[in-house]
């Protein structure tokens, strides 16, 4: 078969896709699309895809740049021809939606976290999900990656038997292994993420100057790159000592090597927080919002803590709370971690998810040809 994956960003379609598109090429021709970048469509390639340049303006609310979107998808949809279409994230998920629906393709959905506009709510949150529920309609497969967001849908009456709870994107166990736990004089801790407001990043940047000047022996990492004018202040804390500031990291195996904590204050939309899957994956004990696509990840208390959105000193009382632990209590909250996302979160079970629905799809094609012929 012909599958076309649809999604805004290489690099999030390369991290967390990957499996499941190897596996798909064993049997079937693979054709992805997003906004080339030198880099991610080369790796596709490399790997046996074919490539298409499509611009999404991920954060636009511009009518005028989305209808745009919609006739580039309808232009190489009605070329390509595919047979089954995949989509991820918000606009392919609506667009690439609508599109296969007038072309009568079969097409699977992946609701991987509503985005900031919906989940702002507001007259655009409306908007967003009134286009999302005409978008999906003739989904074969809604995935979802948190039950909040499953519930939500049901709520507006937008599915019809016609939909799945995944774990997230799942986490890839051999990539993401158990690390050994830090020793040292220091007690390390990172924020992996976009730099934006609804990523927590003014309360992890609290936290930190809070915490470095009470306890001098600990550290604060940021990993990510830019979404906002967040330029001036990370340069400003790191001249002060308060973070070390690492830019967007490729590997972040390497980084969470050396910490002790992930912290991931998040108020936004997610679907489920691959950040903090991996760093659970790698024994690292985890901070995270109480909110839907953080605290599935999460055992309170005993793999890390939950705090209140978009507080800083609830966020700063968890952390002492942490530095309290002796050295083997930390490391058991990741070893206890490690067991949660390999018992609920292993990546295999998003991938067979995917290819059941898929041959669900060839099924009823050879059915439907079966029955033409005779």
């Amino acid at each position: 078969m012909k599958i076309l994956i649809l999604s805004n960003i290489g690099t999030g379609l390369y991290s967390f896709r990957f499996e499941l598109i190897n596996r798909l090429l064993e049997e079937n021709e693979v054709i992805v699309s997003f906004p080339a970048d030198n880099k991610y469509d080369n790796k596709f390639i490399k790997m046996g895809c074919k490539f298409i340049d499509i611009n999404v303006r991920r954060r636009s609310i511009n009518p005028s740049q989305d209808i745009v979107l919609f006739f580039n998808y309808f232009k190489h949809i009605k070329r390509e021809k595919p047979e089954v279409v995949l989509t991820y994230t918000v606009k392919p998920n609506i667009y690439g939606g609508m599109v296969c629906r007038m072309c009568h393709i079969p097409y699977l959905v992946n609701i991987t976290g509503l985005g900031s506009a919906a989940g702002a709510g507001g007259l655009l949150g409306k908007v967003v999900m009134a286009l999302y529920k005409i978008g999906i309609k003739g989904a074969k497969c809604v995935f979802f990656q948190n039950e909040k967001n499953m519930k939500l849908f049901l709520k507006e009456g937008m599915l019809h038997n016609n939909y799945l709870l995944i774990p997230g994107s799942g986490v890839n166990l051999e990539h993401f292994l158990l690390q050994e736990y830090p020793h040292g004089e220091t007690i390390e801790f990172v924020f992996i993420s976009r730099i934006m407001k609804e990523k927590g990043i003014e309360q992890y940047l609290d936290a930190a100057k809070f915490i470095r000047k009470k306890y001098p022996y600990t550290r604060f990492h940021i990993c990510g790159s830019y979404e906002e004018d967040y330029k001036y202040k990370l340069e400003e804390y790191q001249k002060h000592e308060i973070i070390i500031y690492h830019g967007l990291v490729e590997d972040m195996r390497e980084i969470l090597k050396k910490v002790h904590c992930t912290i991931h204050p998040s108020y936004y939309a997610e679907g489920m927080s691959n950040v903090l899957l991996e760093s659970a994956a790698s024994g690292r004990a985890i901070i995270t919002t109480d909110k839907s696509g953080c605290r599935e990840t999460i055992k309170n208390g005993i793999t890390g803590y939950l705090v209140k959105e978009k507080d800083s000193m609830d966020l700063i009382e968890k952390i002492e709370k942490f530095l309290t632990l002796t050295w083997e209590e930390k490391r058991k909250m990741g070893l206890e971690g490690r067991e949660h996302v390999k018992k609920n979160f292993d990546r295999n079970i998003v991938v067979n998810a995917y290819v059941n629905q898929i041959k669900l799809i060839k099924d009823r094609k050879r059915a439907n040809e079966c029955k033409k012929e005779n």
